[in-house]
């Protein structure tokens, strides 16, 4: 038997598009992608020796400092954008979802390979692969765009 909560998720599903499934699919490798790069700062926290709660180290306190603090730049990165990303996703995805789910896709790769760059300590090797996933977020902008402006239409 069906409860009130299974028979309105029915409902809301219905209107989704059936390739929506795919946006839930890259929304939810972003965040083992973000569990990921938490548990690299938790490792790096330990191999430099920056203790809970300190945010960043300290050059003058912490001769590993600007490599702790490249890892833990590299993660707050991923942190600051994921609003943005989410809802671009989510809101592109209802109109695009199979455009948004490949641009997530590329844009969470990029991430992948924008930590492990700045991991280096070299915060320019962040750029190599990384500095593209601004180009997936322009495409999910697009999306995004496309679906107000279909939504404003009728």
């Amino acid at each position: 038997m069906f409860s009130p909560i299974d028979s309105t998720m029915a409902a809301a599903t219905q209107f989704l598009p059936t390739e929506y499934g795919y946006v839930a699919l890259v929304l939810v490798f972003y965040c083992f992608l973000n569990f990921w790069m938490g548990f690299q700062v938790g490792a790096a926290r330990k191999k430099y020796k920056v203790p809970y709660p300190t945010l960043y180290a300290v050059e003058s306190e912490n001769k590993d400092a600007k490599l702790f603090n490249c890892v833990q730049r590299g993660h707050q990165n991923s942190l600051e954008l994921m609003p943005v990303f989410f809802m671009l996703m989510i809101v592109g995805g209802l109109k695009h979802p199979c455009v948004c789910a490949v641009l997530g896709s590329l844009f969470s790769v990029t991430r992948f390979f924008y930590f492990k760059g700045y991991a280096t300590g070299d915060p320019q090797k962040r750029l190599a692969i990384g500095k593209y996933g601004f180009l997936a977020l322009l495409g999910l902008m697009v999306c995004t765009i496309s679906f107000g402006i279909n939504q404003l239409r009728g």
